[in-house]
């Protein structure tokens, strides 16, 4: 009976802890995604880099994904970079009309604010759009900025090329075939990652105030965290699309960086694309390749 136990025990262990790669077996590493990615049905493209080993792995790392609310996070540096500059502040207010909150999206400022005609801070704001992904507050953040092209406009002058937004939430809500239109490569999320690790990008109140929104992030908990320990500092922006009348999920997305035990980090940009899987198989996916970098790289 004591063997029986063991053996279960061990086999649990086996399905929830990948194999453990030795240090430079990329190719070891790419198989073990591979083969993670057959699971869902779909295309899965992976970016991910340890700060200080300076080693970095891509899989599909050039191919264009939809980002949904992955988009969230270079807005929000777009934002910063304003505050930073002078030009807006995190205790300015912006009024929220009911017309605001008519659209039909996921939304805790409305679920709050029902009625609209309330003034919210570009704090407040950020806070609901970052940590719990509210689109009404994202599109009033790219209204305040000019538009989607405004954050397009920044992370190309910041050097990342590879990022295209052009649509809002509301926009992508009103028909399936606009969120392909706000694309990534996994390489190109990944250095946008590094740059704001890096602290370039922003003043450092700025970098710590964002950090801290990431932080607190209470969107998608069974994806890059899923697999870690219970512990783990993770700062992650995760984006989810519906699944349309074919079964298809456009996007299934996390990206962040991850904080190991000896406080060294990591950066890594984990995105599913067309996938026919059940959420909790795609979701799984994400948190074993999250986990085998974490396994990796500690």
């Amino acid at each position: 009976m004591r063997t029986f136990i063991l053996t279960v025990l061990l086999l649990t262990l086996a399905l929830i802890m990948p194999p453990r790669p030795a240090l430079g077996q990329k190719v070891s590493l790419e198989d073990s995604i591979k083969n993670l990615s057959r699971d869902v049905g779909g295309t899965v493209g992976v970016a991910a880099k340890s700060f200080d080993k300076k080693v970095s792995f891509q899989v599909n790392g050039q191919a264009h994904f939809p980002m949904q609310s992955v988009m969230k996070f270079p807005l929000a540096l777009a934002v910063l970079h304003r505050v930073d500059q002078g030009i807006l502040a995190l205790s300015q207010k912006v009024h929220l009309s009911k017309a605001d909150l008519s659209t039909p999206t996921f939304s805790p400022i409305r679920d709050k604010y029902p009625e609209g005609d309330v003034d919210l801070t570009i704090d407040s704001l950020l806070r609901y759009t970052v940590s719990q992904s509210d689109n009404i507050g994202c599109d009033k953040l790219f209204q305040i900025l000019g538009g989607p092209g405004a954050v397009n406009d920044y992370v190309h002058q910041v050097g990342v090329k590879e990022i295209q937004i052009v649509a809002t939430e509301k926009q992508m809500g009103q028909d399936w075939q606009t969120q392909y239109r706000n694309w990534c490569s996994p390489n190109a999320m990944l250095r946008l990652l590094e740059l704001f690790q890096s602290g370039s990008l922003l003043s450092k109140n700025s970098h710590d105030y964002l950090w801290q929104l990431l932080l607190e992030t209470v969107n998608a908990p069974n994806r890059i965290r899923g697999l870690l320990p219970a512990n783990a500092v993770v700062a992650h922006k995760p984006g989810t699309s519906g699944v349309n009348a074919e079964g298809i999920a456009a996007a299934t997305n996390d990206v962040g960086i991850i904080e190991l035990p000896n406080q060294q980090r990591f950066a890594v940009a984990i995105l599913v694309s067309n996938a026919t899987a059940a959420l909790p198989d795609r979701e799984r996916t994400i948190a074993h390749i999250a986990r085998l970098f974490w396994n990796c790289w500690q």
